[in-house]
């Protein structure tokens, strides 16, 4: 007998991927095809209503095209994809097994729910569509999104979430009912929580950390440091005045802060921008001095003055009284306008309450000072009457310069109201008496344009004459009468009459005229004494002398006498009867 050997060279080669499909269809095939198996095959042929698979026996697997969720995934699968379905009928019809890839999805989705669900991990899903009170969403089969945990906030735009694969957590599992809630918040806080422990960790007081501008506010902006986000105050982005962090900072920039607190447990993070730079105030009193001058610019206006910016960070404040020399309070307004320029005068620096008080009056030289080099004392001025007041009127004489006239100036007659002589808006001429520019007041008159009647009076008159005279006023010492307009004198109670009165209100009354005789005066204070009893003798006396002057030589002292006698009531007549 004659061994045949077989030539190895000869025989059929396997390779690797050969030995596995073997492998696998001897492990198919050896399975057995019962309704409801889950079976997976590679598709072998593609028609516009199946997919065929094999699935290792004699007989193909088919699954319809209704059994894919949308036109789409049919589209997509190619020949040769593997693809896991349920055997809906074991025994094939038409030639092939009846597959169901949808049972097989929601099998294998159900399972990974239900893992997820106990072992509080995530799954993935894609929003499909917006329905009541929350979404549908596509995770192997088609679960409910509340739309209170579609966010950590309320959304703005909801239809923004549809078509997205997002990652849910499963807050609700019911494996028997098909029952699904899905909660992406909960995922969200989990990212946030994660987050924070990492930016925390790594967060130290006064370090310069980078952010992202997330959001502006009114108070400040709050910005993303990697997950979690910081507060920067407003009054922390500047050295100066911001009315609005839109006027430093933009959404979505980047920009350099210092951490300057935080608390974990509240998680709030308060940051710097403007500590990047050195505080100005620390050297303003090295700066500033009470005195200097310099230039700012106005930045911004209120009732009470104007702020002005000395430097980045550094403003001082013009106060109302302090914008101009006018006694009027004038609003800033009227005066100055936001950006421009000034020249001011420092008054006082105070570093430790951040305040500069500033002057624009002080910076120009006062109007008085000005006045004083254009006129001197005596000088004839025009101008409006701007007010009256009891104690006299004030007269506009230049522009930002009024004057008083006292009502003791006003006339030389004796005036209770300057409203007797003078009216509000009437253009007067006026005396300059005196520029005070300590005070910063000056005094006008207008009786001097008529000159002095005192000096007129004292020389014209002497002591021994006499006057005719108003009595104007009763006092407990005597009465004070007038001589002339503008002119007064006093009359003691002892120089009233002979005999002694008392009260001179008893005797005297306004208007009583008398004739009067000087006896005493002084012109340095402007006062004059007169007596009604002098007066009176000085009469009789006259009298007495023109009755002798024209009797006959023969007239006795005798006859005299007894002709005196006859006028005194009472003594003629006892005399005839005694005769």
């Amino acid at each position: 007998m004659i061994d045949v050997k077989k030539n190895p060279n000869n025989e059929e080669q396997l390779t690797a991927e050969d030995y596995e499909r073997l492998i696998d269809q001897y492990h198919i095939s050896g399975q057995e095809l019962t309704a409801g198996s889950l079976i997976r095959g590679r598709v072998v042929k593609k028609t516009s209503s199946h997919l065929l698979l094999d699935i290792g026996h004699k007989t193909e697997g088919a699954i319809p095209v209704e059994d894919f969720r949308n036109p789409e995934e049919f589209q997509e699968i190619k020949i040769g994809t593997e693809i896991e379905a349920i055997l809906e009928k074991s025994r094939p019809q038409d030639g092939y097994y009846l597959l169901s890839k949808r049972k097989a999805d929601i099998i294998r989705a159900l399972d990974l729910l239900e893992k997820a669900y106990h072992s509080n991990s995530w799954v993935i899903g894609k929003v499909l569509a917006r329905v009541k009170n929350g979404y549908k969403v596509d995770v192997g089969l088609e679960v409910f999104l509340p739309e209170a945990h579609a966010d950590l906030r309320p959304i703005k735009d909801p239809d923004s979430l549809i078509g997205q694969n997002l990652k849910f957590k499963v807050m609700k599992f019911n494996r028997k009912e098909e029952t699904v809630i899905l909660s992406r918040k909960l995922v969200l806080q989990d990212e946030r929580e994660k987050r924070k422990r990492r930016v925390f960790s790594r967060l130290v007081k006064g370090a310069k950390v980078k952010g992202t501008v997330k959001s502006l506010t009114s108070f400040g902006a709050f910005i993303d440091l990697g997950g979690v986000e910081g507060l920067l105050h407003i009054s922390d982005l500047s050295w100066g005045k911001t009315s609005h962090p839109s006027e430093i900072l933009q959404p979505g920039q980047e920009v350099e802060v210092v951490i300057l607190d935080f608390n974990e447990n509240d998680e709030k993070i308060s940051l710097g921008f403007k500590q990047l730079t050195p505080d100005p105030w620390l050297s303003v009193e090295e700066k500033y001095q009470p005195g200097m001058k310099i230039t700012g610019k106005v930045v911004s206006l209120t009732d009470f003055g104007a702020f002005v910016e000395l430097e980045k960070g550094v403003e001082g404040l013009i106060h109302i009284s302090d914008l101009s020399w006018s006694k009027k309070m004038i609003h800033p307004k009227k005066i100055l306008t936001v950006g421009q320029e000034v020249t001011v005068q420092i008054l006082e620096v105070n570093a430790e309450t951040r305040r500069i008080s500033l002057g624009l009056k002080q910076a120009s030289p006062h109007p008085l000072e000005v006045f004083s080099q254009k006129y001197n004392p005596g000088s004839r001025l025009k101008g409006k009457i701007t007010s009256l007041t009891n104690f006299g009127a004030f007269v506009r004489v230049d522009k930002d310069i009024e004057g008083l006239v006292h009502i003791s100036d006003i006339s030389w007659e004796k005036i209770k109201h300057p409203s007797e002589k003078l009216q509000v808006g009437q253009e007067i001429e006026v005396v300059l008496l005196n520029i005070d520019l300590k005070k910063q007041k000056i005094s006008l008159g207008i009786k001097q344009l008529e000159g002095d009647i005192w000096e007129d009076f004292f020389n014209r008159q002497k002591i021994g004459d006499a006057l005719k005279v108003k009595v104007v006023r009763i006092a407990d010492f005597g009465v004070f009468v007038e001589i002339m307009p503008g002119i007064e004198g006093v009359v003691f109670n002892s120089e009233l009459d002979d005999n002694r009165i008392e009260n001179p209100a008893e005797v005297f009354k306004p208007g009583d005229e008398k004739l009067a005789k000087i006896i005493k005066l002084t012109p340095q204070a402007k006062k004059i004494s007169l007596s009604f009893r002098q007066a009176q003798m000085e009469i009789q006396k006259k009298e007495f002398q023109k009755y002798m002057s024209g009797q006959s030589d023969r007239l006795t002292l005798g006859d005299v006498f007894r002709e005196q006698l006859k006028n005194i009531p009472g003594i003629s007549n006892s005399k005839k009867e005694g005769e």
